[in-house]
């Protein structure tokens, strides 16, 4: 397992649950995915095999009391938060939390994209974001689902300076999001089936087995959203609630030639 030493400006690096009940969501994801943890003060690091590969926290009362839900949050890296937080209240964005210093391992700021998409910024001082990526039980892709393709993709590629590219899967036109020429996230269309969700970035784990993991998961008292299913080309995947209600996709990505 290879250590990452940096998040370039403008990818994914960081996943943070918000929890109602920490011990739980410790033991179950350490059960589903291997994960140890160390808690530091109210924050939790949560570690495979010894890398940092995201947070944990308990939902405050206040949070509690305005519906905030148990969430998985993800994190984009940044030169500098305030002035992404700047760039993103002029392009039509709230800003939930202003920019602010994390103790002396950086600064970071919670927004909301005009569609209704909730995000971070990390500007990372002595703490990068995740040690590990792109391996079994780690961060592997984020993915935008939003009922306004053509607003959100005008936001993030100003925003953030991202290429944009559009692909047919099928019934589905699919978004991919460009760092340069690194995949930085994707991007897909909401359609009525999807009910009342809200718009949404969701974080996908990597797993070398989306249909054992989704079983474990599902025994472990977690809802299977969508069982496991296949995306041609892609890989497999599945969406879980853990029994605190928060959810978070997995995918056994399809080995790609050489």
């Amino acid at each position: 397992m290879s250590a990452v030493e940096e998040h370039k400006a403008g990818t994914f690096c960081w996943i943070e649950l918000g929890t109602t009940d920490t011990g739980a969501a410790r033991n179950y994801y350490k059960d589903l995915f291997g994960w140890s943890d160390a808690a530091e003060q109210d924050y939790v690091m949560l570690k495979l095999s010894g890398k940092e590969v995201g947070g944990l926290y308990e939902l405050t009362d206040e949070m509690r009391a305005h519906g905030v839900p148990p969430h998985w949050l993800s994190y984009v890296s940044v030169v500098s938060a305030d002035e992404t937080a700047k760039k993103a209240e002029s392009l039509g964005a709230t800003i939930l939390k202003e920019p602010f210093d994390v103790f002396a391992v950086g600064r970071m700021a919670v927004i909301q994209d005009p569609t209704g998409a909730v995000f971070a910024v990390w500007q990372p001082r002595t703490h990068i974001g995740a040690r590990v990526i792109n391996e079994p039980g780690s961060l592997c892709w984020n993915e935008l689902a939003t009922n306004d393709v053509d607003a959100a993709g005008a936001f993030y590629t100003k925003l953030f300076d991202w290429g944009s590219e559009q692909r047919e899967m099928g019934p589905i036109t699919y978004t991919m999001f460009m760092a340069g020429d690194r995949p930085a996230g994707g991007m897909l269309k909401m359609t009525e089936e999807w009910g009342d969700i809200p718009p949404h970035w969701m974080p996908y784990l990597a797993t070398d087995d989306c249909d054992y993991c989704a079983e474990k998961a599902k025994s472990l008292g977690a809802e299977v959203k969508v069982p496991p299913t296949d995306i041609p080309s892609v890989g497999r995947f599945a969406v879980l609630q853990d029994p605190q209600g928060a959810v978070i996709s997995v995918i056994k990505l399809q080995e790609q030639p050489q």
